[in-house]
């Protein structure tokens, strides 16, 4: 009786060692999920700040060029 009883404890213990590592094995992936989403949005951020710095650049470059242009008679 002893062996069985010791038998069922080991089983049990198994059991609740492999429920614990499922646990944690997706936590972690939640948090490598996570971690991914919130980076794909800081380069998503970063691309769009960088593209309206530069269109704002170029709309500002175009437009001194053109003011310097008519003031040189350049264009009209």
């Amino acid at each position: 009786m002893a062996s069985k009883s010791f038998q069922d404890l080991k089983k049990q213990a198994e059991g609740a060692a492999q429920e614990a590592a499922n646990a944690a094995s997706e936590a972690a992936q939640q948090a490598v999920d996570q971690a991914a989403e919130a980076g794909q949005k800081a380069v998503e951020n970063l691309v769009k700040s960088t593209q309206e710095g530069l269109d704002k650049t170029t709309g500002q470059a175009a437009e001194a060029i053109s003011s310097f242009g008519k003031k040189y008679g350049l264009q009209k």
